[in-house]
């Protein structure tokens, strides 16, 4: 008995240090040809530790991952890496008119994610997310939930609603990254920087739809970027408010011409028009003509500008009303 007892012991702690294998700050490597530990984006998520304590790398080399992903709200600090932003592509196909399995429920537009972020601190760098379903209704490549959310050197492709940004109060970062769509191809409630970003129209309609919270002092910022069309696209609007405290500011960046005069979108509700934060600074190009813009956005002074910090927009606190 002592025996089959030591046994079990020892048996146990082989499958406890299995079961920990990759419990540990190493990179580990998706690969769809097969030559890294894993061949899905999906299979190397699952296997980090819940709450962990330390950075975890998933390193993904170049292919195209046809994939619906998560990063649960229990996973913190991962970050996944591209090879090679071109060619490391993470692709699905959903919109919001596909019906649910054995339903005659519509998907809706917040289902139709391709990688949905839950998590905290979670980086992601030189991947392409993509929606890449018909254009048959609102299609979603990036769902965020997370604070502290970073996107750097990545391209987000899409028609509408490209980029969904799920709550008020989280913070968000995208970086030198590459961002196109059709309709409110940015939207959502969360407190956004975009810095360096290329911003691509590919129809004419809007490209922002922020829900900013009435409490939040910040909602999308848009400093040094660059705005450009697919050819045609000549009446674009900056935003449009989805929820009547939208705040959205663009600063010192470069608009193409398809940026109409007005610039800004009330959704059709005049009482929107007193409640929006629409903010511009600085910008250039021929889209920045401030002659024709809406009487309710605002120009900031430069002042007023050099108070908009991105230390400043990410020390947001929200009011805890209980």
């Amino acid at each position: 008995m002592r025996v089959i007892f030591l046994f079990l012991v020892l048996a146990s702690c082989f499958q406890a240090q299995a079961a920990n294998k990759y419990d540990n700050p190493d990179t580990i490597f998706v690969a769809r040809d097969g030559t890294g530990e894993f061949r899905t984006v999906g299979e190397a998520i699952e296997v980090c530790r819940a709450f962990m304590d330390y950075h975890k790398v998933i390193f993904i080399k170049k292919g195209t991952y046809k994939e619906k992903l998560i990063i649960p709200s229990w996973l913190d600090n991962i970050e996944l890496v591209g090879e090679d932003v071109e060619k490391t592509i993470i692709t699905y196909d959903d919109h919001a008119n596909v019906r649910l399995a054995g339903t005659e429920q519509a998907m809706g537009t917040f289902r139709t994610y391709t990688l949905k972020v839950e998590g905290n601190g979670i980086v992601v760098k030189n991947l392409t997310i993509e929606n890449n379903s018909a254009r048959l209704g609102q299609a979603v490549a990036l769902h965020t939930e997370g604070d502290r959310l970073r996107f750097i050197g990545c391209r987000f492709l899409g028609h509408q609603d490209t980029i969904y940004t799920g709550k008020g109060g989280t913070r968000l970062s995208f970086e030198d990254c590459y961002i196109e769509g059709t309709t409110d191809f940015i939207f959502g409630p969360s407190t956004a920087w975009f810095e360096g970003c290329t911003i691509k129209s590919k129809a004419n309609s809007y490209i922002t739809a922020a829900s900013t919270p009435a409490d939040v002092p910040y909602g999308y910022v848009f400093n040094r970027c660059r705005l450009i069309a697919d050819e045609g696209v000549n009446k674009v609007y900056l935003g449009r408010p989805w929820r009547p405290y939208a705040y959205t500011l663009f600063m010192n960046c470069e608009m193409g011409r398809h940026i109409c005069p007005e610039g800004w979108h009330d959704w059709g509700k005049a009482s929107n028009e007193q409640t929006a934060r629409y903010l511009e600074y600085n910008n250039t190009g021929e889209g920045a003509t401030t002659t024709g813009r809406a009487g309710w956005s605002r120009q900031l002074t430069r002042k007023q500008a050099a108070e908009v910090t991105r230390e400043q927009v990410f020390s947001i606190k929200s009011e805890w009303k209980y």
